[in-house]
């Protein structure tokens, strides 16, 4: 039995990576002043924050389920089963969209994972549904772990600006103002479906500290066993913000020499259209 690995560029993973790696990425559309692109095909990062620096009106939605559909039709000619990984269904609503395609048109061939993840987090279950297809695993096999560990991820954000918070309707104009004032970055975090905030800091040094601080606590906490197992990785994701990334990625392997660190990747569109550049991430995710 032959699966295929399905997933979206919300994981990070571009066009070419995807062939280099033998999986299929499902572009995200994204709109900028009425007018659709879609993400590593006709938009790429550069442009994306071009436009929104510009104050376009630049959001995101969904991807056509008609192209999902025709897509795995296609796959399905060559595969017997496919594992779809899309991003959380806390984030969107394109989780329950393609569940509903799934069970009610590929029902037994398709399984759309909603395992709660996105970006760095995400990525890393696709390699993880790689390595246990490699190991021979069935694609139900690769469902029900990926299921069963859909809350062993954390992931905690920086926001170098409150201005997209704000325009997204994230945040009262009137909060937003006196946050831009003091220069407040806010510390937000993801814990399986939404982002919420965390901590209210000033400056970058701040943020990552208690960032830090707050991987460290899950590891002495939620992941502790996981952790003495060696079943846990370290990454880092950022929006424009390559350089700070590469020193976050520094500090934190100082701080977690023990856990492995996987890798540095631009957040996805669909995440920096509401935070903006300048943008910091850590993630504590469970691995294969």
């Amino acid at each position: 039995m032959k699966t295929a690995i399905v997933t979206d560029s919300n994981s990070g993973i571009t066009q070419s990576m995807a062939k280099e790696m033998g999986v299929y990425v499902v572009p995200m559309p994204v709109l900028i002043d009425g007018e659709q692109y879609f993400e590593d095909i006709s938009l790429t990062q550069e442009q994306f924050y071009e436009k929104l620096k510009s104050d376009a009106q630049v959001s995101t939605s969904q991807p056509s389920a008609y192209d999902v559909g025709e897509l795995w039709t296609k796959i399905l000619k060559e595969y017997d089963k496919i594992i779809h990984i899309p991003m959380s269904s806390g984030l969107s609503e394109t989780c329950h969209t393609l569940t509903h395609l799934a069970e009610t048109e590929y029902s037994g061939k398709v399984y759309v994972i909603d395992n709660q993840r996105i970006s760095i987090t995400m990525r890393q279950s696709v390699e993880d549904a790689q390595n246990m297809l490699a190991d021979g695993k069935t694609a139900e096999e690769v469902r029900d772990f990926l299921m069963q560990t859909k809350m062993q991820s954390s992931i905690y954000i920086m926001v170098d600006t409150l201005k997209y918070l704000k325009k997204g309707g994230r945040l009262t104009p009137a909060v937003a103002a006196i946050g831009t004032l003091l220069k407040i970055k806010p510390v937000l975090q993801i814990q399986g479906e939404k982002l919420d905030q965390y901590a209210k800091v000033r400056k970058i040094a701040d943020a990552k500290t208690t960032m830090i601080n707050a991987i460290k606590h899950d590891f002495e906490t939620r992941f502790k066993e996981l952790r003495s197992a060696g079943k846990m990785t370290l990454a880092v994701a950022h929006t424009q913000n390559f350089e700070e990334a590469e020193i976050f990625r520094d500090e934190i392997k100082e701080a977690f020499p023990d856990v492995e660190f996987t890798y540095i990747d631009p957040l996805s569109l669909s995440v920096s259209c509401h935070i903006g550049p300048g943008a910091l991430a850590v993630a504590a995710t469970v691995k294969y």
